[in-house]
This record gives C-alpha cells, structure tokens and sequence, in this order.
C-alpha cells in the first residue's frame, strides 16, 4: 500500500472541514498522531501527515500543542481549526504568522 502524500492529506483535511462546516461546528481540532493512524492504519508517515496540517492553517487558526522544532514533526502536534468561515479569501497562518 503506498503513503498518503501530502495533497492526498490536504484533501482529506479540507473534507473533515467541509463536514464540521455543514454541522455548524465552530472549530475542529485534529491531532497528528491520531489523525494519521485514522488516514493510514499501520503506516507511518507522520512528517507528510504534519507538513500537510501545517500547510493547512489559516488565518485564525490555532496550535494546541506546537511542536518546539517545526522542521520535525512531533505526534503530538494538535491543531484548531475554525471552520465557521472557509472562504478562499482567508490568508495562510504562515502570512500573517
């Protein structure tokens, strides 16, 4: 079975997103260790999973757990997402960040 690649990540990501949007939650908050034995049960690939959570942070979002070095990821890595406004015209975390 081959790994999930990044894009393959983000996509799955934004669809968790879609869905908390249509419940009308406020904010998922998604943990990279759990969120990627979910994805790829047995597998690991926890650098992609992580590059692809932080590639996926708006503006507004928010570390729960921040790794201390953002060049390795951690599994404890934890990330809220709002998800009341999933407008394009939302800015890269890492824009304003």
């Amino acid at each position: 079975m081959e790994k999930l690649t990044m894009n393959d990540y983000a996509q799955i990501l934004w669809n968790k997103k879609i869905e908390a949007h249509d419940k009308q939650w406020l904010y998922i908050e998604v943990n990279a260790k759990e969120w990627m034995e979910e994805c790829e049960p047995g597998v690991k690939n926890l650098n992609t999973c992580c590059k692809a959570m932080l590639d996926a942070m708006l503006e507004g979002d928010g570390f729960i757990v921040e790794p201390k070095n953002k060049s390795k990821c951690a599994g404890t890595l934890t990330i809220r997402y709002y998800v009341d406004n999933l407008s394009p015209e939302r800015r890269k975390w890492s824009e304003v960040n």
